[in-house]
């Protein structure tokens, strides 16, 4: 029987990773698009605001995905026993930590990072045009600012994600809950 129990979750790891690179490749592709949209013949307003939409995404993604490594199920357990609106989601998201944290932190986390250098390369390109110059100077600035943001974004989300886990894992338990109830009466 043990012998069956590691094939089947072998086999179901497989899958998860065939699922994971079809996710992302389908995922990049939606977002890679959006952003071309957003970019085609914008301003600097526009593109700083998508850029940031990417980084923005980018952090919650990554504090969702630690959050539900790092939380207790014993609250949504008492939550789902009470029939509490989340509770059976976040203990979905809990059971499932390691695919939650997977998707929310590589697929999409890396992601957001790709089209985010990609929003960045327009941005760089905008000011060179704009400023009539090719300095590489303004292309490390630009790169510089982005990392810095980006990076100390996701160390300010991992520290609430790690310190508040509990309630980072119900606001996102209410949010799927709300979407799988709109979904039913639809």
């Amino acid at each position: 029987m043990r012998d069956r129990e590691k094939a089947k979750k072998k086999n179901g790891g497989n899958h998860w990773v065939l699922r994971v690179f079809l996710m992302s490749v389908a995922l990049s592709a939606v977002l890679s698009l959006l952003s071309s949209v957003a970019l085609s013949g914008a301003g600097y307003v526009v593109a700083v605001l998508v850029l940031l939409a990417f980084i923005a995404l980018g952090i919650l993604f990554d504090m969702i995905g630690v959050a539900v490594t790092a939380a207790d199920p014993r609250p949504f357990h008492s939550m789902a026993a009470h029939r509490e609106k989340g509770g059976r989601e976040a203990i979905r998201l809990l059971n499932n930590a390691e695919r939650v944290s997977s998707f929310c932190n590589d697929v999409v986390g890396d992601i957001c990072g790709i089209v985010s250098g990609s929003t960045a390369a327009v941005i760089v390109t905008q000011l060179q045009h704009s400023l009539s110059t090719t300095s590489v100077l303004l292309s490390i600035g630009v790169t510089a600012l982005i990392s810095g943001a980006t990076i100390g974004g996701k160390a300010l989300g991992k520290t609430v994600a790690i310190n508040d886990c509990t309630r980072v894992v119900h606001r996102v338990a209410l949010v799927m809950s709300t979407l799988h109830l709109s979904r039913g009466k639809g």
